[in-house]
C-alpha cells in the first residue's frame, strides 16, 4: 500500500480537518459545562488531543478529545476532592496509569470485540447524536451537550413539552438551509469538485450569514447569543493566561485523588478501545490501529493536558466518525483540527461566537444518521438472529444508559449467544429421528468440552436397543473428563444391557493425552433405515 506522507497529505485531508474542528468545538465546549470545569479545559483537551495524540498514534481516523463518556465521574470527582486543581491531578495519575497500560500490552483486550456489537455502538451513537441534537436544532439548549444518554433522569415528558412550547422558528430555518446545503455538497457531482469547500463550512457561513441578515432586519427570527457557540474571549494575554489552570501538585499526596486517577483510566482506556475498533471499522482503507501504541499516545495526552488545565480525553466516536465521513485519508486530518482548534482560541472567537448552534447540530444529525442509517440494521438482520439479537441489544442499551454499560450488555448477550451456539452445535437428535434410523454416527469434533455434555447425554439416552452406534474422534484432539466417562459408561454398561452395537474410533488410551480444556462442539449425522 501507498503511503501518504504527513505533509503531502495536508491538502487532501485539510476539508474533513475543518469539519471535525467545527463539530468538536462545540463539543469541548459543552462537555467542560457538564462536567463543572472551567470552559477553556474542554477546548485545550481537543488542542491536545488532535496535536499530541494525533502525531504520536497511528490511527488515520480516531480523533481524541473529551469525552463525555467522562463528564459523570469529572463532575463527581472535583465535588468530591473540592478543587478543579486537584483533579487535574488525577488527570495526570490517570495518563501515567495508561502509559504503563501501553506498555504492558493491555491494548490486546480490543482483538476481543465482536463486531455486531461494535457496529450496534455506532448505531447507538447515531441515534444519541441525533436525539441530543434535535433540540439545537429546534433552538431549545437547556440540554447539556455532555450527557451521554437520553435517559438522564428518568423519561420525561415535561422536557418534551417545553422542548415544543420553546421551538425558535430562526433556528428552524438555519437548520433546514445547513442540511439542504449538506445534503446537496454529497448528492450533486458538481459540487464535489469544490473539495478545499467541505459543505459543513458552506453550511456554518450560511448559517451565520442567515442569523446576521435577521439581526439587522431587526427579526423576531434572530437567534439569541444563548444559542450560539460560546468560546470565551481574552482581552489581553493575561486574560489568557488567567483562563488557564495549573495542577495543586498536593494532590499526589491524596489517595482520593490516586482511586479518581485510576478510576478515569480504566474507564478512558476501555473507551478508547472501543472507538479504536469502531474508527477502524469506519476507515475506507480498513488499516489496522496498534492499539498498544494509542494507549501510550493517549496517556501522554492526558499528562500534557492536565498538566496545562485540560480535562481528561479519550478517542471520540463522534468526532471519529465526522472525520470518515468528510473523507480523511490520514492523521493529518486529526492534527489540522488541533491546530485549528488551538487558533481559534488564540485568535478569533468573536467569529466563531457568531456560528448558530442549530448549523452545527445539522452537521451532527447527518453524521448520526450515517452511523445508524437502516441499512445496518437491514444487514444484521439478513445474518441471523445470533447476529442481530446482540446488535440491537447493544443499540437499545447505549442508548439508554451509556457507552459503557451499553457495550458490557451487548458483549454479556453475544458470549450468551457463543455459549448457546456452541453446544447447539452439539444438539441432540429426538428420539422420532433416532426411531427412525438403525446406524448412527456421531463424529466428534477437534474439542469436546464440558458445555456439549448435555447434548451428547441426551442422544445417547435416545438410542433405541439393537442399534449400531459408531462415536468417531479420530479427529479430536481434546475431549474433557466427564464426556470420556460417560461416552465409556455407555459403551460398557448400557450398550452390553440392550444389545447395542458400539464402535469407537480414534480415542485416546489415558484420560492425560486430552490436555486441553476449551470449548467445542459435536457434528451427529445418522443414517436412516433402508
Amino acid at each position: 500500500m501507498k503511503k501518504t506522507s504527513l505533509i503531502g497529505g495536508i491538502k487532501e485531508n485539510f476539508p474533513s480537518g475543518l469539519v471535525v474542528f467545527l463539530v468538536a468545538l462545540p463539543l469541548c465546549l459543552g462537555i467542560a459545562l457538564a462536567s463543572g470545569a472551567p470552559p477553556l479545559s474542554g477546548v485545550i483537551a481537543g488542542i491536545v488531543g488532535g496535536l499530541v495524540v494525533g502525531t504520536l498514534s497511528n490511527s488515520n481516523i480516531s480523533v481524541s478529545g473529551p469525552a463525555a463518556g467522562l463528564t459523570a465521574i469529572v463532575l463527581t470527582a472535583i465535588t468530591d476532592l473540592g478543587a478543579f486543581e486537584l483533579f487535574l491531578c488525577a488527570g495526570m495519575i490517570a495518563g501515567l496509569i495508561q502509559l504503563i497500560l501501553g506498555f504492558v500490552r493491555a491494548g490486546s483486550i480490543s482483538n476481543y470485540f465482536p463486531n455486531n456489537v461494535i457496529e450496534g455502538m455506532l448505531a447507538a451513537i447515531g441515534i444519541i447524536i441525533i436525539l441530543k441534537q434535535i433540540p439545537h436544532a429546534l433552538g431549545f439548549d437547556k440540554d447539556y451537550e455532555g450527557h451521554e444518554s437520553i435517559f438522564d433522569n428518568g423519561l420525561n415528558f415535561g422536557y418534551f413539552t417545553e422542548l415544543f412550547g420553546a421551538i425558535h422558528p430562526g433556528a428552524i430555518i438555519v437548520t433546514l438551509v445547513s442540511v439542504s446545503i449538506l445534503i446537496a455538497w454529497d448528492k450533486f457531482p458538481a459540487l464535489k469538485r469544490f473539495k478545499m469547500l467541505p459543505g459543513a463550512l458552506v453550511a456554518v457561513v450560511a448559517g451565520i450569514l442567515l442569523n446576521e441578515i435577521f439581526k439587522m432586519m431587526g427579526s423576531s427570527l434572530a437567534i439569541e447569543p444563548q444559542h450560539l457557540v460560546s468560546l470565551p474571549v481574552p482581552q489581553s494575554f493575561d486574560d489568557f493566561k488567567n483562563l488557564i489552570t495549573t495542577p495543586d501538585f498536593n494532590g499526589f499526596t491524596n489517595p482520593k485523588v490516586w482511586i479518581v486517577g485510576g478510576t478515569i483510566a480504566i474507564v478512558a482506556s476501555i473507551e478508547t478501545l472501543l472507538c479504536i475498533e469502531a474508527s477502524d471499522r469506519l476507515d475506507r482503507q480498513r488499516r489496522i490501529t496498534d492499539t498498544n501504541l494509542e494507549l501510550k499516545a493517549q496517556g501522554i495526552g492526558n499528562l500534557i493536558s492536565s498538566f496545562i488545565g485540560g480535562l481528561p480525553m479519550t478517542s471520540v466516536v463522534v468526532r471519529s466518525s465526522a472525520n470518515a465521513n468528510a473523507g480523511a485519508t490520514s492523521k493529518m486530518s486529526t492534527i489540522i483540527h488541533g491546530i485549528l482548534l488551538l487558533i481559534c482560541v488564540l485568535s478569533i472567537p468573536v467569529i466563531l461566537n457568531l456560528i448558530p448552534l442549530a448549523t452545527l447540530a445539522a452537521v451532527l444529525i447527518l453524521v448520526g444518521y450515517k452511523l445508524a442509517k437502516p441499512a445496518t440494521f437491514k444487514h444484521f438482520w439478513q445474518l441471523g438472529k445470533f447476529q442481530f439479537i446482540p446488535f440491537v441489544a447493544t443499540v437499545v442499551a447505549v442508548v439508554a444508559t451509556d457507552l459503557l454499560k451499553g457495550v458490557g450488555i451487548g458483549l454479556a448477550i453475544s458470549v450468551f449467544y457463543i455459549l448457546q451456539g456452541n453446544m447447539k452445535r452439539a444438539y441432540y437428535l429426538s428420539r422420532e429421528k433416532l426411531d427412525d434410523a438403525d446406524e448412527i454416527n456421531m463424529k466428534l469434533a477437534e474439542e469436546v468440552s464440558f458445555l456439549n455434555k448435555a447434548a451428547i447425554k441426551k442422544t445417547l439416552k435416545n438410542i433405541k436397543p439393537n442399534s449400531t452406534v459408531t462415536i468417531d474422534a479420530r479427529g479430536t484432539s481434546y475431549i474433557a473428563t466427564d464426556v470420556l466417562e460417560m461416552i465409556q459408561d455407555f459403551a460398557n454398561i448400557r450398550a452390553k444391557e440392550e444389545d447395542i452395537n458400539v464402535e469407537l474410533l480414534g480415542f485416546k488410551t489415558s484420560y492425560r493425552d486430552y490436555e486441553r480444556d476449551e470449548d467445542s462442539h459435536i457434528l451427529i449425522t445418522h443414517r436412516r433405515a433402508m
